[in-house]
């Protein structure tokens, strides 16, 4: 399986480094519209031009119909927006004002684009000198060397969000989520057909690895409805580009909107709901919205939506639908307000099914920990619990940063299915099964640390004094090696006329 991540080494590291030279003085979040419009104008050129070459055999007018390309899901590029023509102009003064002019295009003629694409090119802050030479370097590589145009680019896409992620620190959290916490969740949910939807979808990031999941077990990633919502207008944009650039259709509403105000999709019950909400959002109007009914467990307070996006999920669930939703620790235990009432409520309606404890530092956003709440309102293991404490798995990939490796992934999923075919999962310091009457002992809090125990250690059967002889023997040894080394340096400084 593809894991894009801040770690990944290789060809879209390649493409990014290129696009670096035009950072400058932009700041990371302009940058980052500039270089994602960037990408997403090659991938559309490049779907254009594969399709055009073989309509262009059976004559000019059929490569120029734009129908040709509708009914293949291709979008039309018009001659004035195409790469080639774009490439041709890159070292002329106006080539930001004739990629901005392309993005219009674009969008004229394609009204599924339409408010989405980026046209700043032509401001006088950016370079035109540089972006001339990222405009030369993407014509140069070498994409097919590694594999189709299109799924580099789509691939470049996804690792340029997460460098814009670590870039842009705490204020990542609006549009990215690690594709590790993503891919956890959908190898638990197994999204294979159905409604998906994500009410705070970022740059859709959930959207592309429900779709890679589908594909990776031989399925149709059109077999999955997508639907998600987005209140941040730049983000929306960016997950609109997400989507087309991997090739998927999605129902995001026809702009951004708040999803506790503004519901874009009322009615729409899903199968899968796989969220990464704001954590400990505060001021999200929750005093404008007291007779909602959307808050069957009780009212949340204002000071915090966690419970309040968690119940509008939940809302949204079908009657056999699961969801996989981010939370950070405190929503565990937190007894602020009606939180402790309102997650009592939901455990003793039986829709928790799985509480992970995940590592530290997995976000660039922010240091804190998390946990992932499956919830599923057709649960296999009826009254039951499964506990995961995986805070000891992942590997730092720099010194602010972990991440999760393919190992780690399938072993939370694999036990997690395990646990739901009714096998045996118990192991100290991992995993526990609790029976809700557990839970309520433990006053309804779900850190899995309380539950899971400590790791078993092995044995020790090595009696006391012959342990004790052998550790004296070794510190011996090691003194011996010590003074030995001692004389060896002194002697040689003697020599060299700095004598001890």
């Amino acid at each position: 399986m593809d894991n894009i991540t801040g770690a990944n080494l290789g060809f879209e590291k390649e493409i990014f480094a290129a696009a670096d030279k035009l950072r400058g003085n932009i700041d990371a979040a302009e940058y980052k519209n500039v270089v994602l419009g960037l990408i997403f104008l090659k991938y559309i050129s490049d779907s254009f031009e594969s399709k055009y070459k073989s309509l262009l055999e059976e004559g000019e007018e059929y490569a120029e119909d734009r129908d040709e390309y509708l009914a293949e899901n291709i979008f039309f590029v018009p001659k004035e927006a195409r790469w080639n023509f774009i490439a041709s102009q890159s070292m002329t003064q106006e080539i930001g004002l004739l990629i901005d002019h392309a993005m219009i295009a674009i969008e004229e003629e394609n009204p599924r684009l339409n408010g989405i694409l980026p046209k700043n090119y032509a401001r006088p802050e950016l370079d035109k000198r540089k972006l001339g030479q990222v405009v030369d370097l993407f014509n140069n590589l070498k994409l097919k060397d590694h594999g189709s145009s299109k799924d580099i680019l789509g691939r470049t896409y996804e690792y340029a969000i997460a460098q814009f992620a670590s870039l842009e620190g705490r204020n990542a959290g609006e549009f990215y989520t690690p594709t590790s916490i993503v891919r956890t969740i959908v190898e638990i949910l197994e999204p294979y057909q159905g409604r998906v939807y994500d009410p705070c979808c970022g740059a859709g990031g959930m959207f592309v690895q429900s779709a890679k999941f589908v594909q990776n077990h031989q399925g149709r990633a059109n077999d999955l409805s997508i639907y998600g919502q987005e209140s941040n207008a730049n983000t929306w944009k960016l997950a609109q580009m997400n989507l087309a650039i991997h090739g998927l259709e999605g129902d995001l509403g026809e702009g951004a909107a708040d999803t506790f105000f503004r519901d874009l999709h009322p009615n729409m019950r899903a199968d899968f709901i796989i969220a990464n909400p704001p954590f400990n959002l505060k001021d999200w109007g929750g005093d404008r919205l007291v007779e909602d009914k959307r808050w069957k467990y009780g009212l949340p307070p204002e000071g915090n939506a966690n419970y309040a996006w968690m119940q509008h999920m939940i809302y949204h669930l079908s009657d056999v639908g699961k969801m996989g939703l981010v939370l950070a620790n405190g929503s565990l235990s937190s007894s602020t307000g009606t939180e402790a009432q309102i997650r009592e409520n939901i455990i003793k309606d039986d829709l928790v099914e799985c509480i992970i404890a995940m590592p530290d530092r997995l976000f660039y956003s922010t240091g804190i920990s998390v946990s992932l709440w499956i919830i599923n309102k057709a649960k296999a293991q009826k009254n039951k619990t499964l506990f995961l404490d995986c805070r000891s798995l992942g590997h730092m990939v720099d010194r602010a940063h972990r991440d999760l490796a393919e190992v780690d992934i399938e072993k939370i999923a694999t036990t997690y299915h395990k646990f739901t075919e009714g096998k045996d999962v118990e192991e100290a310091g991992f995993a526990h099964v609790a029976e809700t009457s557990e839970i309520e002992a433990n006053s309804f809090v779900l850190t899995p640390g309380r539950y899971v125990g400590l790791e078993e250690e092995d044995e020790d059967d090595e009696p006391f004094d012959e342990k004790m002889e052998r550790l004296a023997g070794e510190l011996k040894t090691l003194f011996e090696e010590s003074n030995k080394l001692e004389k060896d340096i002194k002697t040689q400084l003697g020599e060299l006329g700095y004598g001890i």
